[in-house]
């Protein structure tokens, strides 16, 4: 039997990712997550029944930064690369900003997946906007959706509460109540989490209200044995190092001889980013306050990339200013080192290799920490660790038995663990055996990719309805529309149906004997539920796509997904609220029921009247507004987002399916289809068409049927020859 090949897209939207050279510490989104995601990617690549591994970023075009983040695709191997997707513009943003264009990513990463004509068998998320992407593609497609948080909104609300940040101030940097939400809706969604430690499953994940509808599992990060070698590979005759591994290696005690008065002492290591939750504080402060311990060891602290602590963020400027001030303060000069740049390719493997031959120790001082990468690399290569009692480094202290786990609010804790571990050279040669040993034992890529595997094997041998929440592949609607290059649209009332139906039938039959070449939408000015429920009284089915509220909304398929790029896409400059209140004044207006209302769609009744519509459009435009007006059988007046109504409903469509303008069949009847009937698309009035359009004829690419309603929807058909140009192939 042959096994199933999986296709596998993953995403993590924000971070600065390339295959090589990773810029860890380059601010708070870069952490060990950005190597991690694509060292899984990696690994998952090498198995045999791995298809193909694509890894979507956002793609940057950023003086700032290198240019190897504004590559559309980088091919990392044969079946792995790195997909770079622009969204929000081109300069580099932290991730809370890029929440409101996640949906223009989604749009645009659904143009690539038809143009590539290869929809994927997973898709797994990580952090809450990959997440987010992730879960709004499997829906579309119907496939199954993985997710990996790496931190969560609930559990940094109140890290950043007790650190003394007011919420009203996280709420609006973090938009930390939206990313919530979006976790609750992820958790709802998924088929399987990944968790690194069964701390995150319990605690955090513990805090959600979704937190028992989806299937979890615990598979802790990988690590690159080759690169994270034992420190006394180098002292062995046979181990030849490559002349880059030895320039970093010089590089590496150049820059720490610069700052030691006695180099060769042992030294205590840090490496993290300058982050108050990593509290670098505390370390310096146990080794400035206990001079026994600086008698006997230097201390090096690498908190990250920095050139000028004026130009960096608030949080990082303000940690990099305090560790100064600390070293200062301690008169720590020629003990301490705090280097201000490295190589994480390259020097970090060299860093941990060093502080071990000078039988040191490796300290994660961190208030809290979801995993811990780096002890597992500094473990890897025979350095001991100091810890947090928390999180991550738990399990791996468990699984390891290669430091102390010790309360890093307590100075005198970290202080006195650090010198056990150096005065007593029987348990630092435990530590650093174990570390080395178990490390391979527990913490390898390999494990933790064929973990992985055997997880996304289940889902899909896993047919119950119990477990399997995903939909029935064929089902989607994404797969439909990627595979379709020709669509129908028409309007609903007076267009489609009326007269009886009498052509209704055969209509139906002919778009149900073509729909594998053809699509069928509906643009209606009726809202979604009025829309709905008289196509049910009519006995028409759900279209593949269902344009209501004159081009304001947009629908796919018969479960009704909500297109969300469309609102965030007409959302800009809509200011509802101010519209309504500017026009209060006009008697002529008549505000209709609430439910035909929405969102994006402010209707009246408007009875003819001379300067009426121009009386409207001059106190909108004079009060700064963006709008679009559509009044049609000289009753109806509706006002919609500049960017929105039935014409530009189908642009989008048009553009987001990669289906041609004049692959589009658009049929009518009123006045508020004039826009969509007009431009690019094949154009067809049906014969009881009112009055307005009949300014439309003799216009190229729109015909006027003599028939009506669907009986001049199939004369237009037959009259662009649409069914034999759709089948062609």
């Amino acid at each position: 039997m042959t096994p199933q090949m999986y296709h596998i897209q993953m995403f993590s939207v924000h971070g600065l990712l390339r295959a090589e050279n990773m810029q860890l510490g380059h601010d708070a989104d870069t952490g060990g997550q950005i190597k991690y995601v694509v060292e899984l990617c990696n690994a998952l690549s090498q198995f045999e029944n791995v298809k193909q591994v694509e890894l979507f970023t956002r793609l940057i075009h950023d003086k700032a930064i290198s240019e190897d983040y504004a590559r559309p695709v980088e091919r990392v191997n044969d079946k792995f690369s790195i997909v770079r997707i622009q969204c929000g513009g081109k300069k580099y943003i932290r991730k809370e900003m890029i929440w409101p264009h996640l949906d223009e990513y989604v749009d645009k990463t659904i143009k690539y997946i038809k143009r590539q004509n290869a929809i994927s068998d997973i898709v797994h998320g990580h952090y809450p906007d990959g997440g987010y992407v992730a879960m709004q593609l499997a829906e579309i497609f119907g496939t199954p959706f993985v997710y990996t948080g790496h931190s969560l909104g609930r559990s940094k609300l109140a890290q950043l509460i007790n650190e003394g940040m007011k919420e009203k101030d996280i709420r609006k940097k973090y938009k930390i109540d939206y990313r919530i939400q979006m976790e609750e809706e992820v958790l709802k969604k998924a088929d399987l989490v990944i968790t690194s430690t069964h701390q995150e499953l319990t605690e955090q994940y513990g805090q959600y209200h979704n937190k028992d509808i989806p299937n979890y599992h615990v598979i802790p990060p990988g690590l690159d044995i080759e690169k994270f070698y034992p420190f006394y590979h180098d002292m062995l005759s046979e181990t030849a190092k490559e002349e880059i591994e030895l320039y970093a290696q010089a590089s590496i005690l150049e820059e720490l001889n610069r700052f030691f008065m006695h180099p060769d002492r042992p030294v205590i290591l840090s490496l993290c980013r300058p982050d108050k939750r990593k509290n670098i504080a505390g370390l310096i402060k146990a080794y400035g306050e206990d001079l026994e311990l600086q008698s006997m060891a230097n201390l090096a602290v690498f908190a990250g990339i920095r050139k000028d602590i004026n130009h960096m963020e608030d949080n990082e400027r303000d940690v990099l200013t305090e560790i100064l001030l600390l070293m200062d303060k301690y008169d720590l000069y020629g003990k301490i080192a705090i280097p201000k740049k490295h190589d994480f390719e390259h020097e970090v493997p060299e860093l941990y290799r060093i502080a071990a031959e000078k039988k040191g120790v490796f300290v994660n001082s961190a208030l809290t920490e979801p995993f811990g990468l780096t002890l597992i690399e500094a473990a890897s290569c025979g350095l001991p660790m100091v810890a947090p009692d928390d999180g991550g480094p738990r399990d791996i202290v468990k699984n390891c038995q290669c430091g102390i786990l010790v309360n890093t609010t307590d100075t005198k804790a970290i202080a006195a663990a650090v010198k056990q571990i150096i005065t007593d050279s029987e348990k630092w040669k435990r530590y650093s055996k174990n570390g080395i040993m178990n490390i391979r034992k527990h913490y390898t890529w390999d494990s933790h990719a064929t973990s992985y595997m055997n997880q996304i094997s289940r889902i899909f041998t896993d047919q119950s309805e119990e477990k399997m929440k995903v939909a029935v592949p064929s089902d989607a609607i994404g797969r439909r529309l990627a595979g379709l290059n020709y669509f129908i649209i028409a309007n609903i009332d007076n267009t489609l149906v009326g007269d009886g139906n009498k052509h209704l039938p055969a209509l139906l039959t002919l778009l149900q004997e073509n729909r594998e070449y053809i699509g069928f939408g509906l643009a209606t000015g009726r809202t979604l539920e009025s829309a709905s429920t008289f196509l049910d009284k009519h006995h028409i089915p759900l279209p593949d796509v269902l344009i209501t509220s004159v081009g304001a909304e947009i629908y796919y398929g018969k479960n009704l997904q909500d297109g969300r790029g469309w609102e965030t896409h007409i959302s800009a400059k809509w200011n509802r609220e101010k519209i309504v209140g500017l026009l209060e004044g006009f008697r002529f207006l008549k505000y209709q029921k609430a439910e035909a209302q929405r969102q994006f769609k402010i209707s009246y009744e408007l009875e003819p009247g001379k300067d009426r519509l121009a009386m409207i459009n001059e106190r909108l435009l004079k009060n700064q507004c963006r709008y679009n007006l559509i009044y049609t059988q000289e009753r109806y007046l509706d006002i919609l987002p500049f960017r929105a109504s039935k014409g530009r409903a189908i642009r989008y469509l048009s553009y987001k399916w990669e289906i041609p303008l004049g692959n589009f069949l658009v049929c009518g009847d009123s006045g508020n289809d004039e826009e969509m009937l007009r431009g690019e698309p094949r154009g067809v009035v049906v014969g009881n068409y009112s009055p307005e359009l009949k300014k439309l004829k003799g216009i190229r690419g729109i015909y006027f049927a003599k028939q009506k309603y669907s009986g001049g929807i199939l004369e237009g058909i037959k009259r662009y020859q649409f069914i034999e140009k759709a089948t062609q192939r």
